[in-house]
């Protein structure tokens, strides 16, 4: 059986350096034969190898090249650490001289040339770590670590990145590695011992692999991909690792990770902590800003490298120059950072690869591909040649033209002019082919409209900007900047909404990411220009937290809303796949952030109205509180062990409790727990069972409202709570039935009214609502509730007057003025109604109002929340309509149904006058008498 199927041969250049190394293999082919004196004659490195390992490669030619070289690479696996430097040189003499002759003589392809060398440097670094592992845990130097574990590198593992990620070692690579460990394996008293630990390991390691000795080298090794190389350890923590990439990872860092893999050590562990990087990696969004990354990288290397000028042979660089390896490389990865993160099967590690199912799903020509995967194998087998002369790590044609020769002889070319024809041609079309892709469009031929002098004025101003700043900025703020004119130009009110686009942008931090996305989705210049001519408030909101469009852009961002119990899932899954609390709190932020611009969004656009806006806000937040209540817990019981008893429920009061938020509001909370007071809880610090959930709850309020690096979810409210300011945080059951049944105020009775479950303990939470309805019906025949509640709206009266004719919340027969006595409806007709509408209408059946005061109530409360929920869209506060511009008005009136703002001014006024008549009539003074009269009768 002919086991080297021979199909191509180099051309002897130094023949006496062939044919003296022919005559050291007489037993082979002619065939075998001649690619010894070939090989030979274009490389001394070659030559040299032969004569050092004759008996071993005389030994390949009798078999299948690839079990010979799977027999060499088992054979180091046992290798003792005082033997493995020489074993591991010996393995790499070997398998070069294999790799070499199987690539020479067309044997092997490509991919099994760089395949075999791959597997050389994995197998190489992985019997070098368990080993030096093991050394470190004979020694005891490695907290906690059995023997067993050396397999497994006892939790560090090294990541292959580069070519030796993608399987594409070339013949003289050096390897680049990132080194990290995975600290949960650790205690925290002994993180320091592991961590120094593995650091002495991978010096070790790295000179095992590449010191030069006697016996030669392995590999170079590089460990600069890491973060932060100038200042971070050689092996970092993988939670080290993950908080640089999520605060500071660049572009060029994410294109590095599509080849990343976990080469030697723990292997799950590495498979894991790349699970983490999957969403630094792969965007959710098309990235178009990486191509202005690679363009700019591509440009520093050449600027660096002296790689700029007229393409000639002479030391022309086949990696980085131009139309080189590089080109191709930064032309796939480029392309795959763009669409990857909507499209896994573009994730390909391997350049070729990636190219193939870049033409399959249509984002570049299939001739495209098919010309650069052939450049791309023929650039790289030049590459091997010019390695393989001596060994050396470099990808530079030769100065001379003797060099060319050799070169052209390497590739079995006896006519140098030919060799330098066909090169020529590749590298050039190479250029072509990838060029026009990575040089921005400068839009020099879109027009911009007419601007007035005013208009001019402020877009001059924007120089000075922040997101501005940079010159990246600039050149891409260029290319969108005639489209955004042009949308702002057309809005109902330009100058209005330039000048809020003004506002926005002179808010931003920074503009580059927020320009490329504009530039890869324009629905989001027609977005911005939407809120900018409506809503001044949004758009402040949108210049702090810009990131929220990747929201519109991730798919389904104008879908339906989920429901509660479906967002909360969501987030729930989001937070589990973190670890750490602080990136839970951040996570949940950013989380929610875009989920409440979606609602604002919806209502801007008119796809919901003001009441629909209302109940998604409050399903947010109740999804929020939900999903980060268990969080909070078990990151406390992880000290003080969970909690006793029944543990506790948090319930929502006021409008989150009523479930009717607006795009400002706040959340009024109380926690009520149900717990033996004599009980302990069992964890490393315990405490007893009032301090435990008094903190606990402090924990949660802690969670939702404490501004992070991400902002803060909710302003908390807690003075519904029993007592109010001056009660516990939290309250047992038992006095918190107790108290309302003996102690509470009747505002206190009007405040349960709206009382309901939003996280924490189910069962408790079924109990409580129990007790609330008992506790309504059995308050509903008090004597003073309706001189209680009379006496609380004057005092809310005093405390909070209406704030003109605009103002739909605060004033007679406005807001909350109508909230009040919706309340008092439940509570007098003892009915466990949450929403105002529904506590009015139990109020009308139980004959504590009439039904046309329950419907000039209602007429009242539709115009006032709407005016109210719009306008916290707009703005903080709306002292005239007049003032909002004609977007803001348009969608006030639109929300209404009025045709101008005269008419909505009347109706206000009308409605509310109506409404104020009305509740005056509830709680005059005749009306307490008709009470007391019906309480004698009932007595």
């Amino acid at each position: 059986m002919n086991f080297w199927p021979i199909t191509r041969f180099p051309i002897p250049y130094d023949r006496a350096a062939g044919t003296e190394a022919r005559a050291l293999f007489p037993a082979l082919t002619p065939q075998q034969a001649d690619l010894i004196d070939g090989a030979a004659g274009c490389s001394p490195y070659l030559k040299t190898l032969m004569a050092r390992e004759r008996d071993w490669i005389e030994g390949a030619f009798v078999t299948d090249p690839w079990d010979y070289l799977q027999t060499e690479l088992d054979a180091l696996d046992g290798v003792a650490l005082p033997d493995m430097s020489a074993r591991l040189r010996q393995a790499k003499r070997r398998v070069a001289l294999l790799a070499a002759l199987a690539d020479l003589g067309g044997v092997w392809s490509l991919d099994q040339v760089t395949g075999a060398l791959s597997d050389l440097a994995d197998r190489a670094t992985h019997v070098a770590l368990t080993a030096l592992v093991a050394d470190e845990i004979r020694r005891k130097k490695l907290p906690g670590a059995v023997p067993e574990d050396a397999a497994t590198g006892a939790g560090m593992v090294v990541l292959a990145m580069g070519k030796m990620g993608a399987r594409e070692l070339n013949y003289s690579s050096d390897i680049d590695l990132i080194c990290l460990f995975d600290e949960t394996r650790f205690s925290a008293d002994d993180y320091l011992d592991a961590r120094a630990s593995f650091i002495r390991v991978t010096r070790k390691l790295c000179g095992l692999l590449s010191d030069y000795t006697a016996e030669g080298y392995v590999f170079r090794t590089d460990l600069r991909l890491r973060p932060d190389p100038s200042v971070t350890p050689v092996c970092l923590s993988m939670d080290a690792a993950e908080r640089y990439y999520e605060s500071v990872g660049r572009t060029w860092e994410r294109a590095a990770y599509i080849k990343a893999r976990p080469c030697a050590g723990d292997l799950a562990a590495g498979r894991r902590f790349l699970e983490t990087l999957r969403p630094f990696v792969w965007r959710r969004h098309l990235d178009f800003a990486a191509i202005q990354d690679a363009h700019d990288m591509r440009l520093r290397i050449k600027a660096h490298k002296g790689l700029g000028g007229a393409l000639c042979l002479e030391g022309h660089d086949i990696k980085l120059g131009q139309g080189g390896i590089r080109e191709i490389e930064f032309f796939t990865q480029t392309r795959q950072l763009i669409a990857g993160g909507r499209d896994p099967d573009l994730r390909s590690s391997r350049t070729v690869d990636g190219l193939a199912a870049l033409a399959a799903k249509g984002w570049i020509p299939a001739d495209v591909a098919e010309k650069l995967t052939a450049h791309y194998a023929e650039h790289r087998e030049i590459e091997h040649r010019l390695q393989m002369v001596q060994d050396a790590q470099t990808q530079k044609l030769p100065t001379s033209a003797e060099g060319l020769d050799r070169i052209a002889h390497f590739v079995g070319l006896d006519n140098t002019g030919t060799f330098r024809d066909r090169l020529l041609r590749r590298l050039r079309d190479v250029a072509e082919l990838t060029e026009g892709f990575f040089t921005p469009d400068t839009g020099d031929s879109v027009e911009e409209p007419d601007l007035s002098d005013t208009q001019q004025d402020i877009i001059e101003g924007w120089r000075s900007y922040a997101a501005l700043r940079s010159d990246r900025a600039k050149e891409l703020f260029k290319r969108v900047r005639p489209a955004l004119l042009t949308r702002l130009h057309d809005a109902a009110d330009p100058e209005a909404a330039l000048v809020q686009f003004d506002r926005f942008l002179g808010g931003l931090p920074a503009g580059v990411q927020l320009f490329a996305l504009f530039e890869a989705n324009p629905q989001l210049i027609d977005l911005i220009v939407d809120i900018c001519a409506t809503s001044p408030r949004l758009a402040s909101y949108l210049s702090r937290n810009a990131a929220v469009f990747d929201a519109v852009i991730g798919g389904g961002f104008f879908a339906p809303w989920p429901g509660t119990a479906s967002l909360q899932n969501d987030l729930a899954d989001r937070l589990a796949q973190l670890d750490d609390y602080e990136r839970q709190l951040d996570a949940a932020r950013v989380w929610a952030r875009e989920w409440h611009f979606r609602v604002g969004v919806h209502h801007l656009r008119g796809l919901i109205d003001a009441f629909e806006a209302g109940t998604e806000y409050a399903s947010l937040a109740e999804a929020t509180l939900g999903a980060l209540w268990p969080v909070v817990v078990a990151e406390f019981a992880r000290k003080h062990g969970p909690p006793p008893g029944q543990g506790a429920v948090v319930l929502g009061m006021g409008s989150l409790g009523a479930g009717r938020l607006n795009a400002a509001s706040d959340v009024d909370l109380i926690v009520i727990y149900d717990a033996d007071p004599s009980e302990n809880s069992a964890g490393p610090r315990p405490l007893d069972t009032r301090s435990y959930f008094a903190r606990l709850t402090k924990a949660y309020l802690t969670a939702i409202s404490a501004p992070t690096a991400e902002g803060r979810l909710y302003e908390v409210d807690m003075r519904l709570r029993p007592s109010g300011r001056q009660g516990p945080v939290a309250t047992s059951l038992t006095a918190f039935r107790d108290y309302q049944f003996n102690e509470a105020w009747t505002w206190e009775h009007l405040a349960l009214t709206r009382a309901r479950r939003v996280a924490g303990s189910v069962g408790l939470g079924e109990t409580i609502e129990g007790l609330r309805r008992t506790l309504l019906q059995d308050k509903s025949t008090g004597a003073n509730i309706r001189k209680d509640v009379a006496d609380m709206r004057a005092r809310l009266s005093e405390a909070k007057p209406a704030h003109g004719l605009w103002d739909a919340k605060a004033g007679p027969g406005r807001l909350m003025d109508i909230e009040l006595a919706a309340q008092f409806c439940a509570l007098a007709a003892g009915h466990h109604a949450r929403r105002v509408e529904q506590q009015l209408r139990a109020g009308a059946k139980a004959g504590v109002i009439s039904a046309q005061d329950e419907q000039c109530l209602l007429r009242a409360y539709r115009l006032c929340w709407t005016m109210q929920a719009t306008g916290r869209q707009l703005a903080d506060k709306i002292s005239d309509v007049a003032d909002l511009g004609r977007g803001g008005q348009k969608f006030i009136l639109n929300s209404v149904g009025c045709e101008s703002v005269s008419i909505l001014a009347d109706r206000l006024k009308d409605m509310c006058t109506m409404s104020a008549t009305v509740i005056d009539s509830i709680f005059a003074p005749d009306a307490a008498m008709q009470d007391d009269a019906e309480n004698d009768t009932r007595t």
